[in-house]
C-alpha cells in the first residue's frame, strides 16, 4: 500500500497478485464465450464450471447452486426480490434486522411499494438480534428471513445457525448477506441451513464487479435481468470469465490461508481495542465484545466528530473509516449505531479500523501512535467535550 497505512479493508480490498496472475490468460489468450460451440468456447465452459466448483466448496454448497452476478448488490436483489416475487402467492411478508446494509433497507422500501410487508427485528446494545424476538415476528404469511451474517460496520456476528434452524422449522427461506464475513468466518450453507447467500468477489481479494448468489436446491427465484438465458435463465448476460477465474483462484487461496490470517487479524484487533481503550479516556467499543469479526475494531469517542477523525488520519497518511462506505456521503449518523441505542451525538463520533491481508504489525504501531495525538488535538478544539472518565 506504499507509505500509506491502510486500515479500511471492509470498504475495499486490493486484488491479490496471485489472483491477477490466474486471470491474465483469460483477457487475451483464453477469451472464449462458454456458449460458443468450438474449442475456445469449450475451454471457457470448462474454466467457468471449475471456478463454480471452487466457490461452491468455499461455502460447502453444490456447484449447481452457484449463480454469478455483477456484484453483491445484484445478488441480494436477485435473492430477495426474486424469491419474494416468485412466491408471492404463498405469502407477502419478509423479516430483516434493523442493522442490515443500506442496500437491503432500500430493497425493503421497494418491496413495500410492491405490496409486501416488511418487519424489522431490533438488536441489543451490541448489534445482535434475539432469536425469540425474531420468532415473534413470524406469521403465516412470512416468506423469508434476511439477516446479514455480520455487520459491515461494527463487526458483530449474528447467531446464524440458530436463525437457519428456526427458518427450517417454520418452512421459511433464510437469506444472508455474507459479504462482511467472507474470509473471516467458516461459511457453510448446509451446516447453518442457509437457503440463499450473497457474496462479493472483492471481499476475497479478487477484482470488484462480480457477485455470487448461492441458491440451495428446493428454492427458486424469478430473474430480475432478462436476456439470453445464461446462468440457468436466472441471470442473463455473458459471464465475465476472467473475473470468475479470479474469484475461483481467490477463494482457493482464502480457504488455505484463512486460519492463519484470522489468527493474525485477531491479534491486531485485540491489540487495537486493548491499547486504545486503555490510553484514551472517554472511549467506548461498538459491537459485541466477543462475537465479532476478527478484523474489526470499532470505537466511539466523546466530544469529536467522525469526519474530523477521518480527515485528521488522512493528513497523517492513514486510511480509516467512520462506518459503511456505501452510506458515507450523507451527513446522517449510522443507522446501525442508532439501532444499538446510541443518540445522534454519540453515533457521530465513531472510528472503524479494519485490518486485512497486507497489513503488518508496524501498521498497527503507526495507528496506535497517531490515535492519542489526533484525539487530544480534536478534543482540545472541541467546544462540547467535557472529560468524565478519569
Amino acid at each position: 500500500m506504499g507509505e500509506q497505512i491502510y486500515l479500511d479493508y471492509q470498504s475495499a480490498k486490493p486484488v491479490d497478485p496471485r489472483v491477477i496472475e490466474a486471470m491474465m490468460p483469460f483477457f487475451t489468450e483464453k477469451f472464449g464465450n462458454p456458449y460458443s460451440l468450438h474449442k475456445t468456447g469449450d475451454e471457457a465452459t470448462d474454466v467457468l464450471e471449475e471456478s463454480r466448483r471452487k466457490i461452491a466448496e468455499f461455502v460447502n454448497a453444490d456447484a449447481d447452486e452457484i449463480l454469478f452476478t455483477s456484484g453483491a448488490t445484484e445478488s441480494i436483489n436477485l435473492g430477495i426480490i426474486g424469491y419474494m416475487m416468485r412466491n408471492k402467492r404463498k405469502g407477502n411478508h419478509i423479516i430483516m434486522s434493523e442493522i442490515e446494509h443500506i442496500s437491503l433497507h432500500n430493497i425493503a422500501k421497494y418491496l413495500q411499494r410492491q405490496g409486501f410487508v416488511v418487519s424489522n427485528v431490533p438488536v441489543d446494545q451490541y448489534g445482535r438480534i434475539s432469536i425469540s424476538k425474531l420468532e415473534k415476528r413470524i406469521t403465516d404469511k412470512t416468506l423469508m428471513i434476511s439477516i446479514g451474517y455480520a455487520s459491515n460496520e461494527i463487526g458483530t456476528i449474528q447467531p446464524i445457525a440458530e436463525i437457519g434452524k428456526l427458518a427450517t422449522q417454520k418452512s421459511i427461506a433464510f437469506h444472508t448477506d455474507a459479504v462482511a464475513a467472507e474470509g473471516l468466518v467458516d461459511l457453510d450453507v448446509k451446516r447453518d441451513e442457509i437457503s440463499l447467500m450473497s457474496l462479493s468477489s472483492n471481499d476475497v481479494y479478487a477484482p470488484r464487479g462480480l457477485g455470487v448468489l448461492v441458491m440451495r436446491k428446493g428454492f427458486r427465484v424469478n430473474p430480475i435481468i432478462i436476456g439470453g438465458g445464461q446462468e440457468r435463465g436466472l441471470r442473463s448476460g455473458s459471464e465475465d470469465i476472467s473475473s470468475i477465474v479470479g474469484m475461483g483462484a481467490a477463494v482457493e487461496i482464502m480457504k488455505k490461508e484463512m486460519p492463519t490470517e484470522v489468527k493474525r487479524f485477531t491479534s491486531y484487533r485485540d491489540r487495537l481495542i486493548r491499547e486504545i481503550m486503555e490510553t484514551i479516556p472517554d472511549t467506548y467499543l461498538n459491537g459485541h465484545p466477543t462475537e465479532r469479526l476478527a478484523s474489526n475494531a470499532h470505537f466511539r469517542f466523546d466530544g469529536v466528530e467522525g469526519e474530523a477523525l477521518l480527515l485528521s488520519f488522512k493528513d497523517l497518511g492513514i486510511a480509516v473509516s467512520t462506518g459503511s462506505a456505501c452510506s458515507s456521503k450523507t451527513l446522517e449518523p449510522s443507522h446501525t449505531l442508532i439501532a444499538t441505542g446510541l443518540i445522534h451525538e454519540e453515533a457521530h463520533g465513531s472510528l472503524q479500523l479494519t485490518a486485512g491481508r497486507f497489513n503488518r504489525e508496524e501498521d498497527i504501531d503507526g495507528v496506535l501512535k497517531a490515535t492519542p495525538e489526533v484525539l487530544k488535538r480534536l478534543r482540545d478544539m472541541s467546544p462540547v467535550y467535557k472529560p468524565k472518565n478519569r
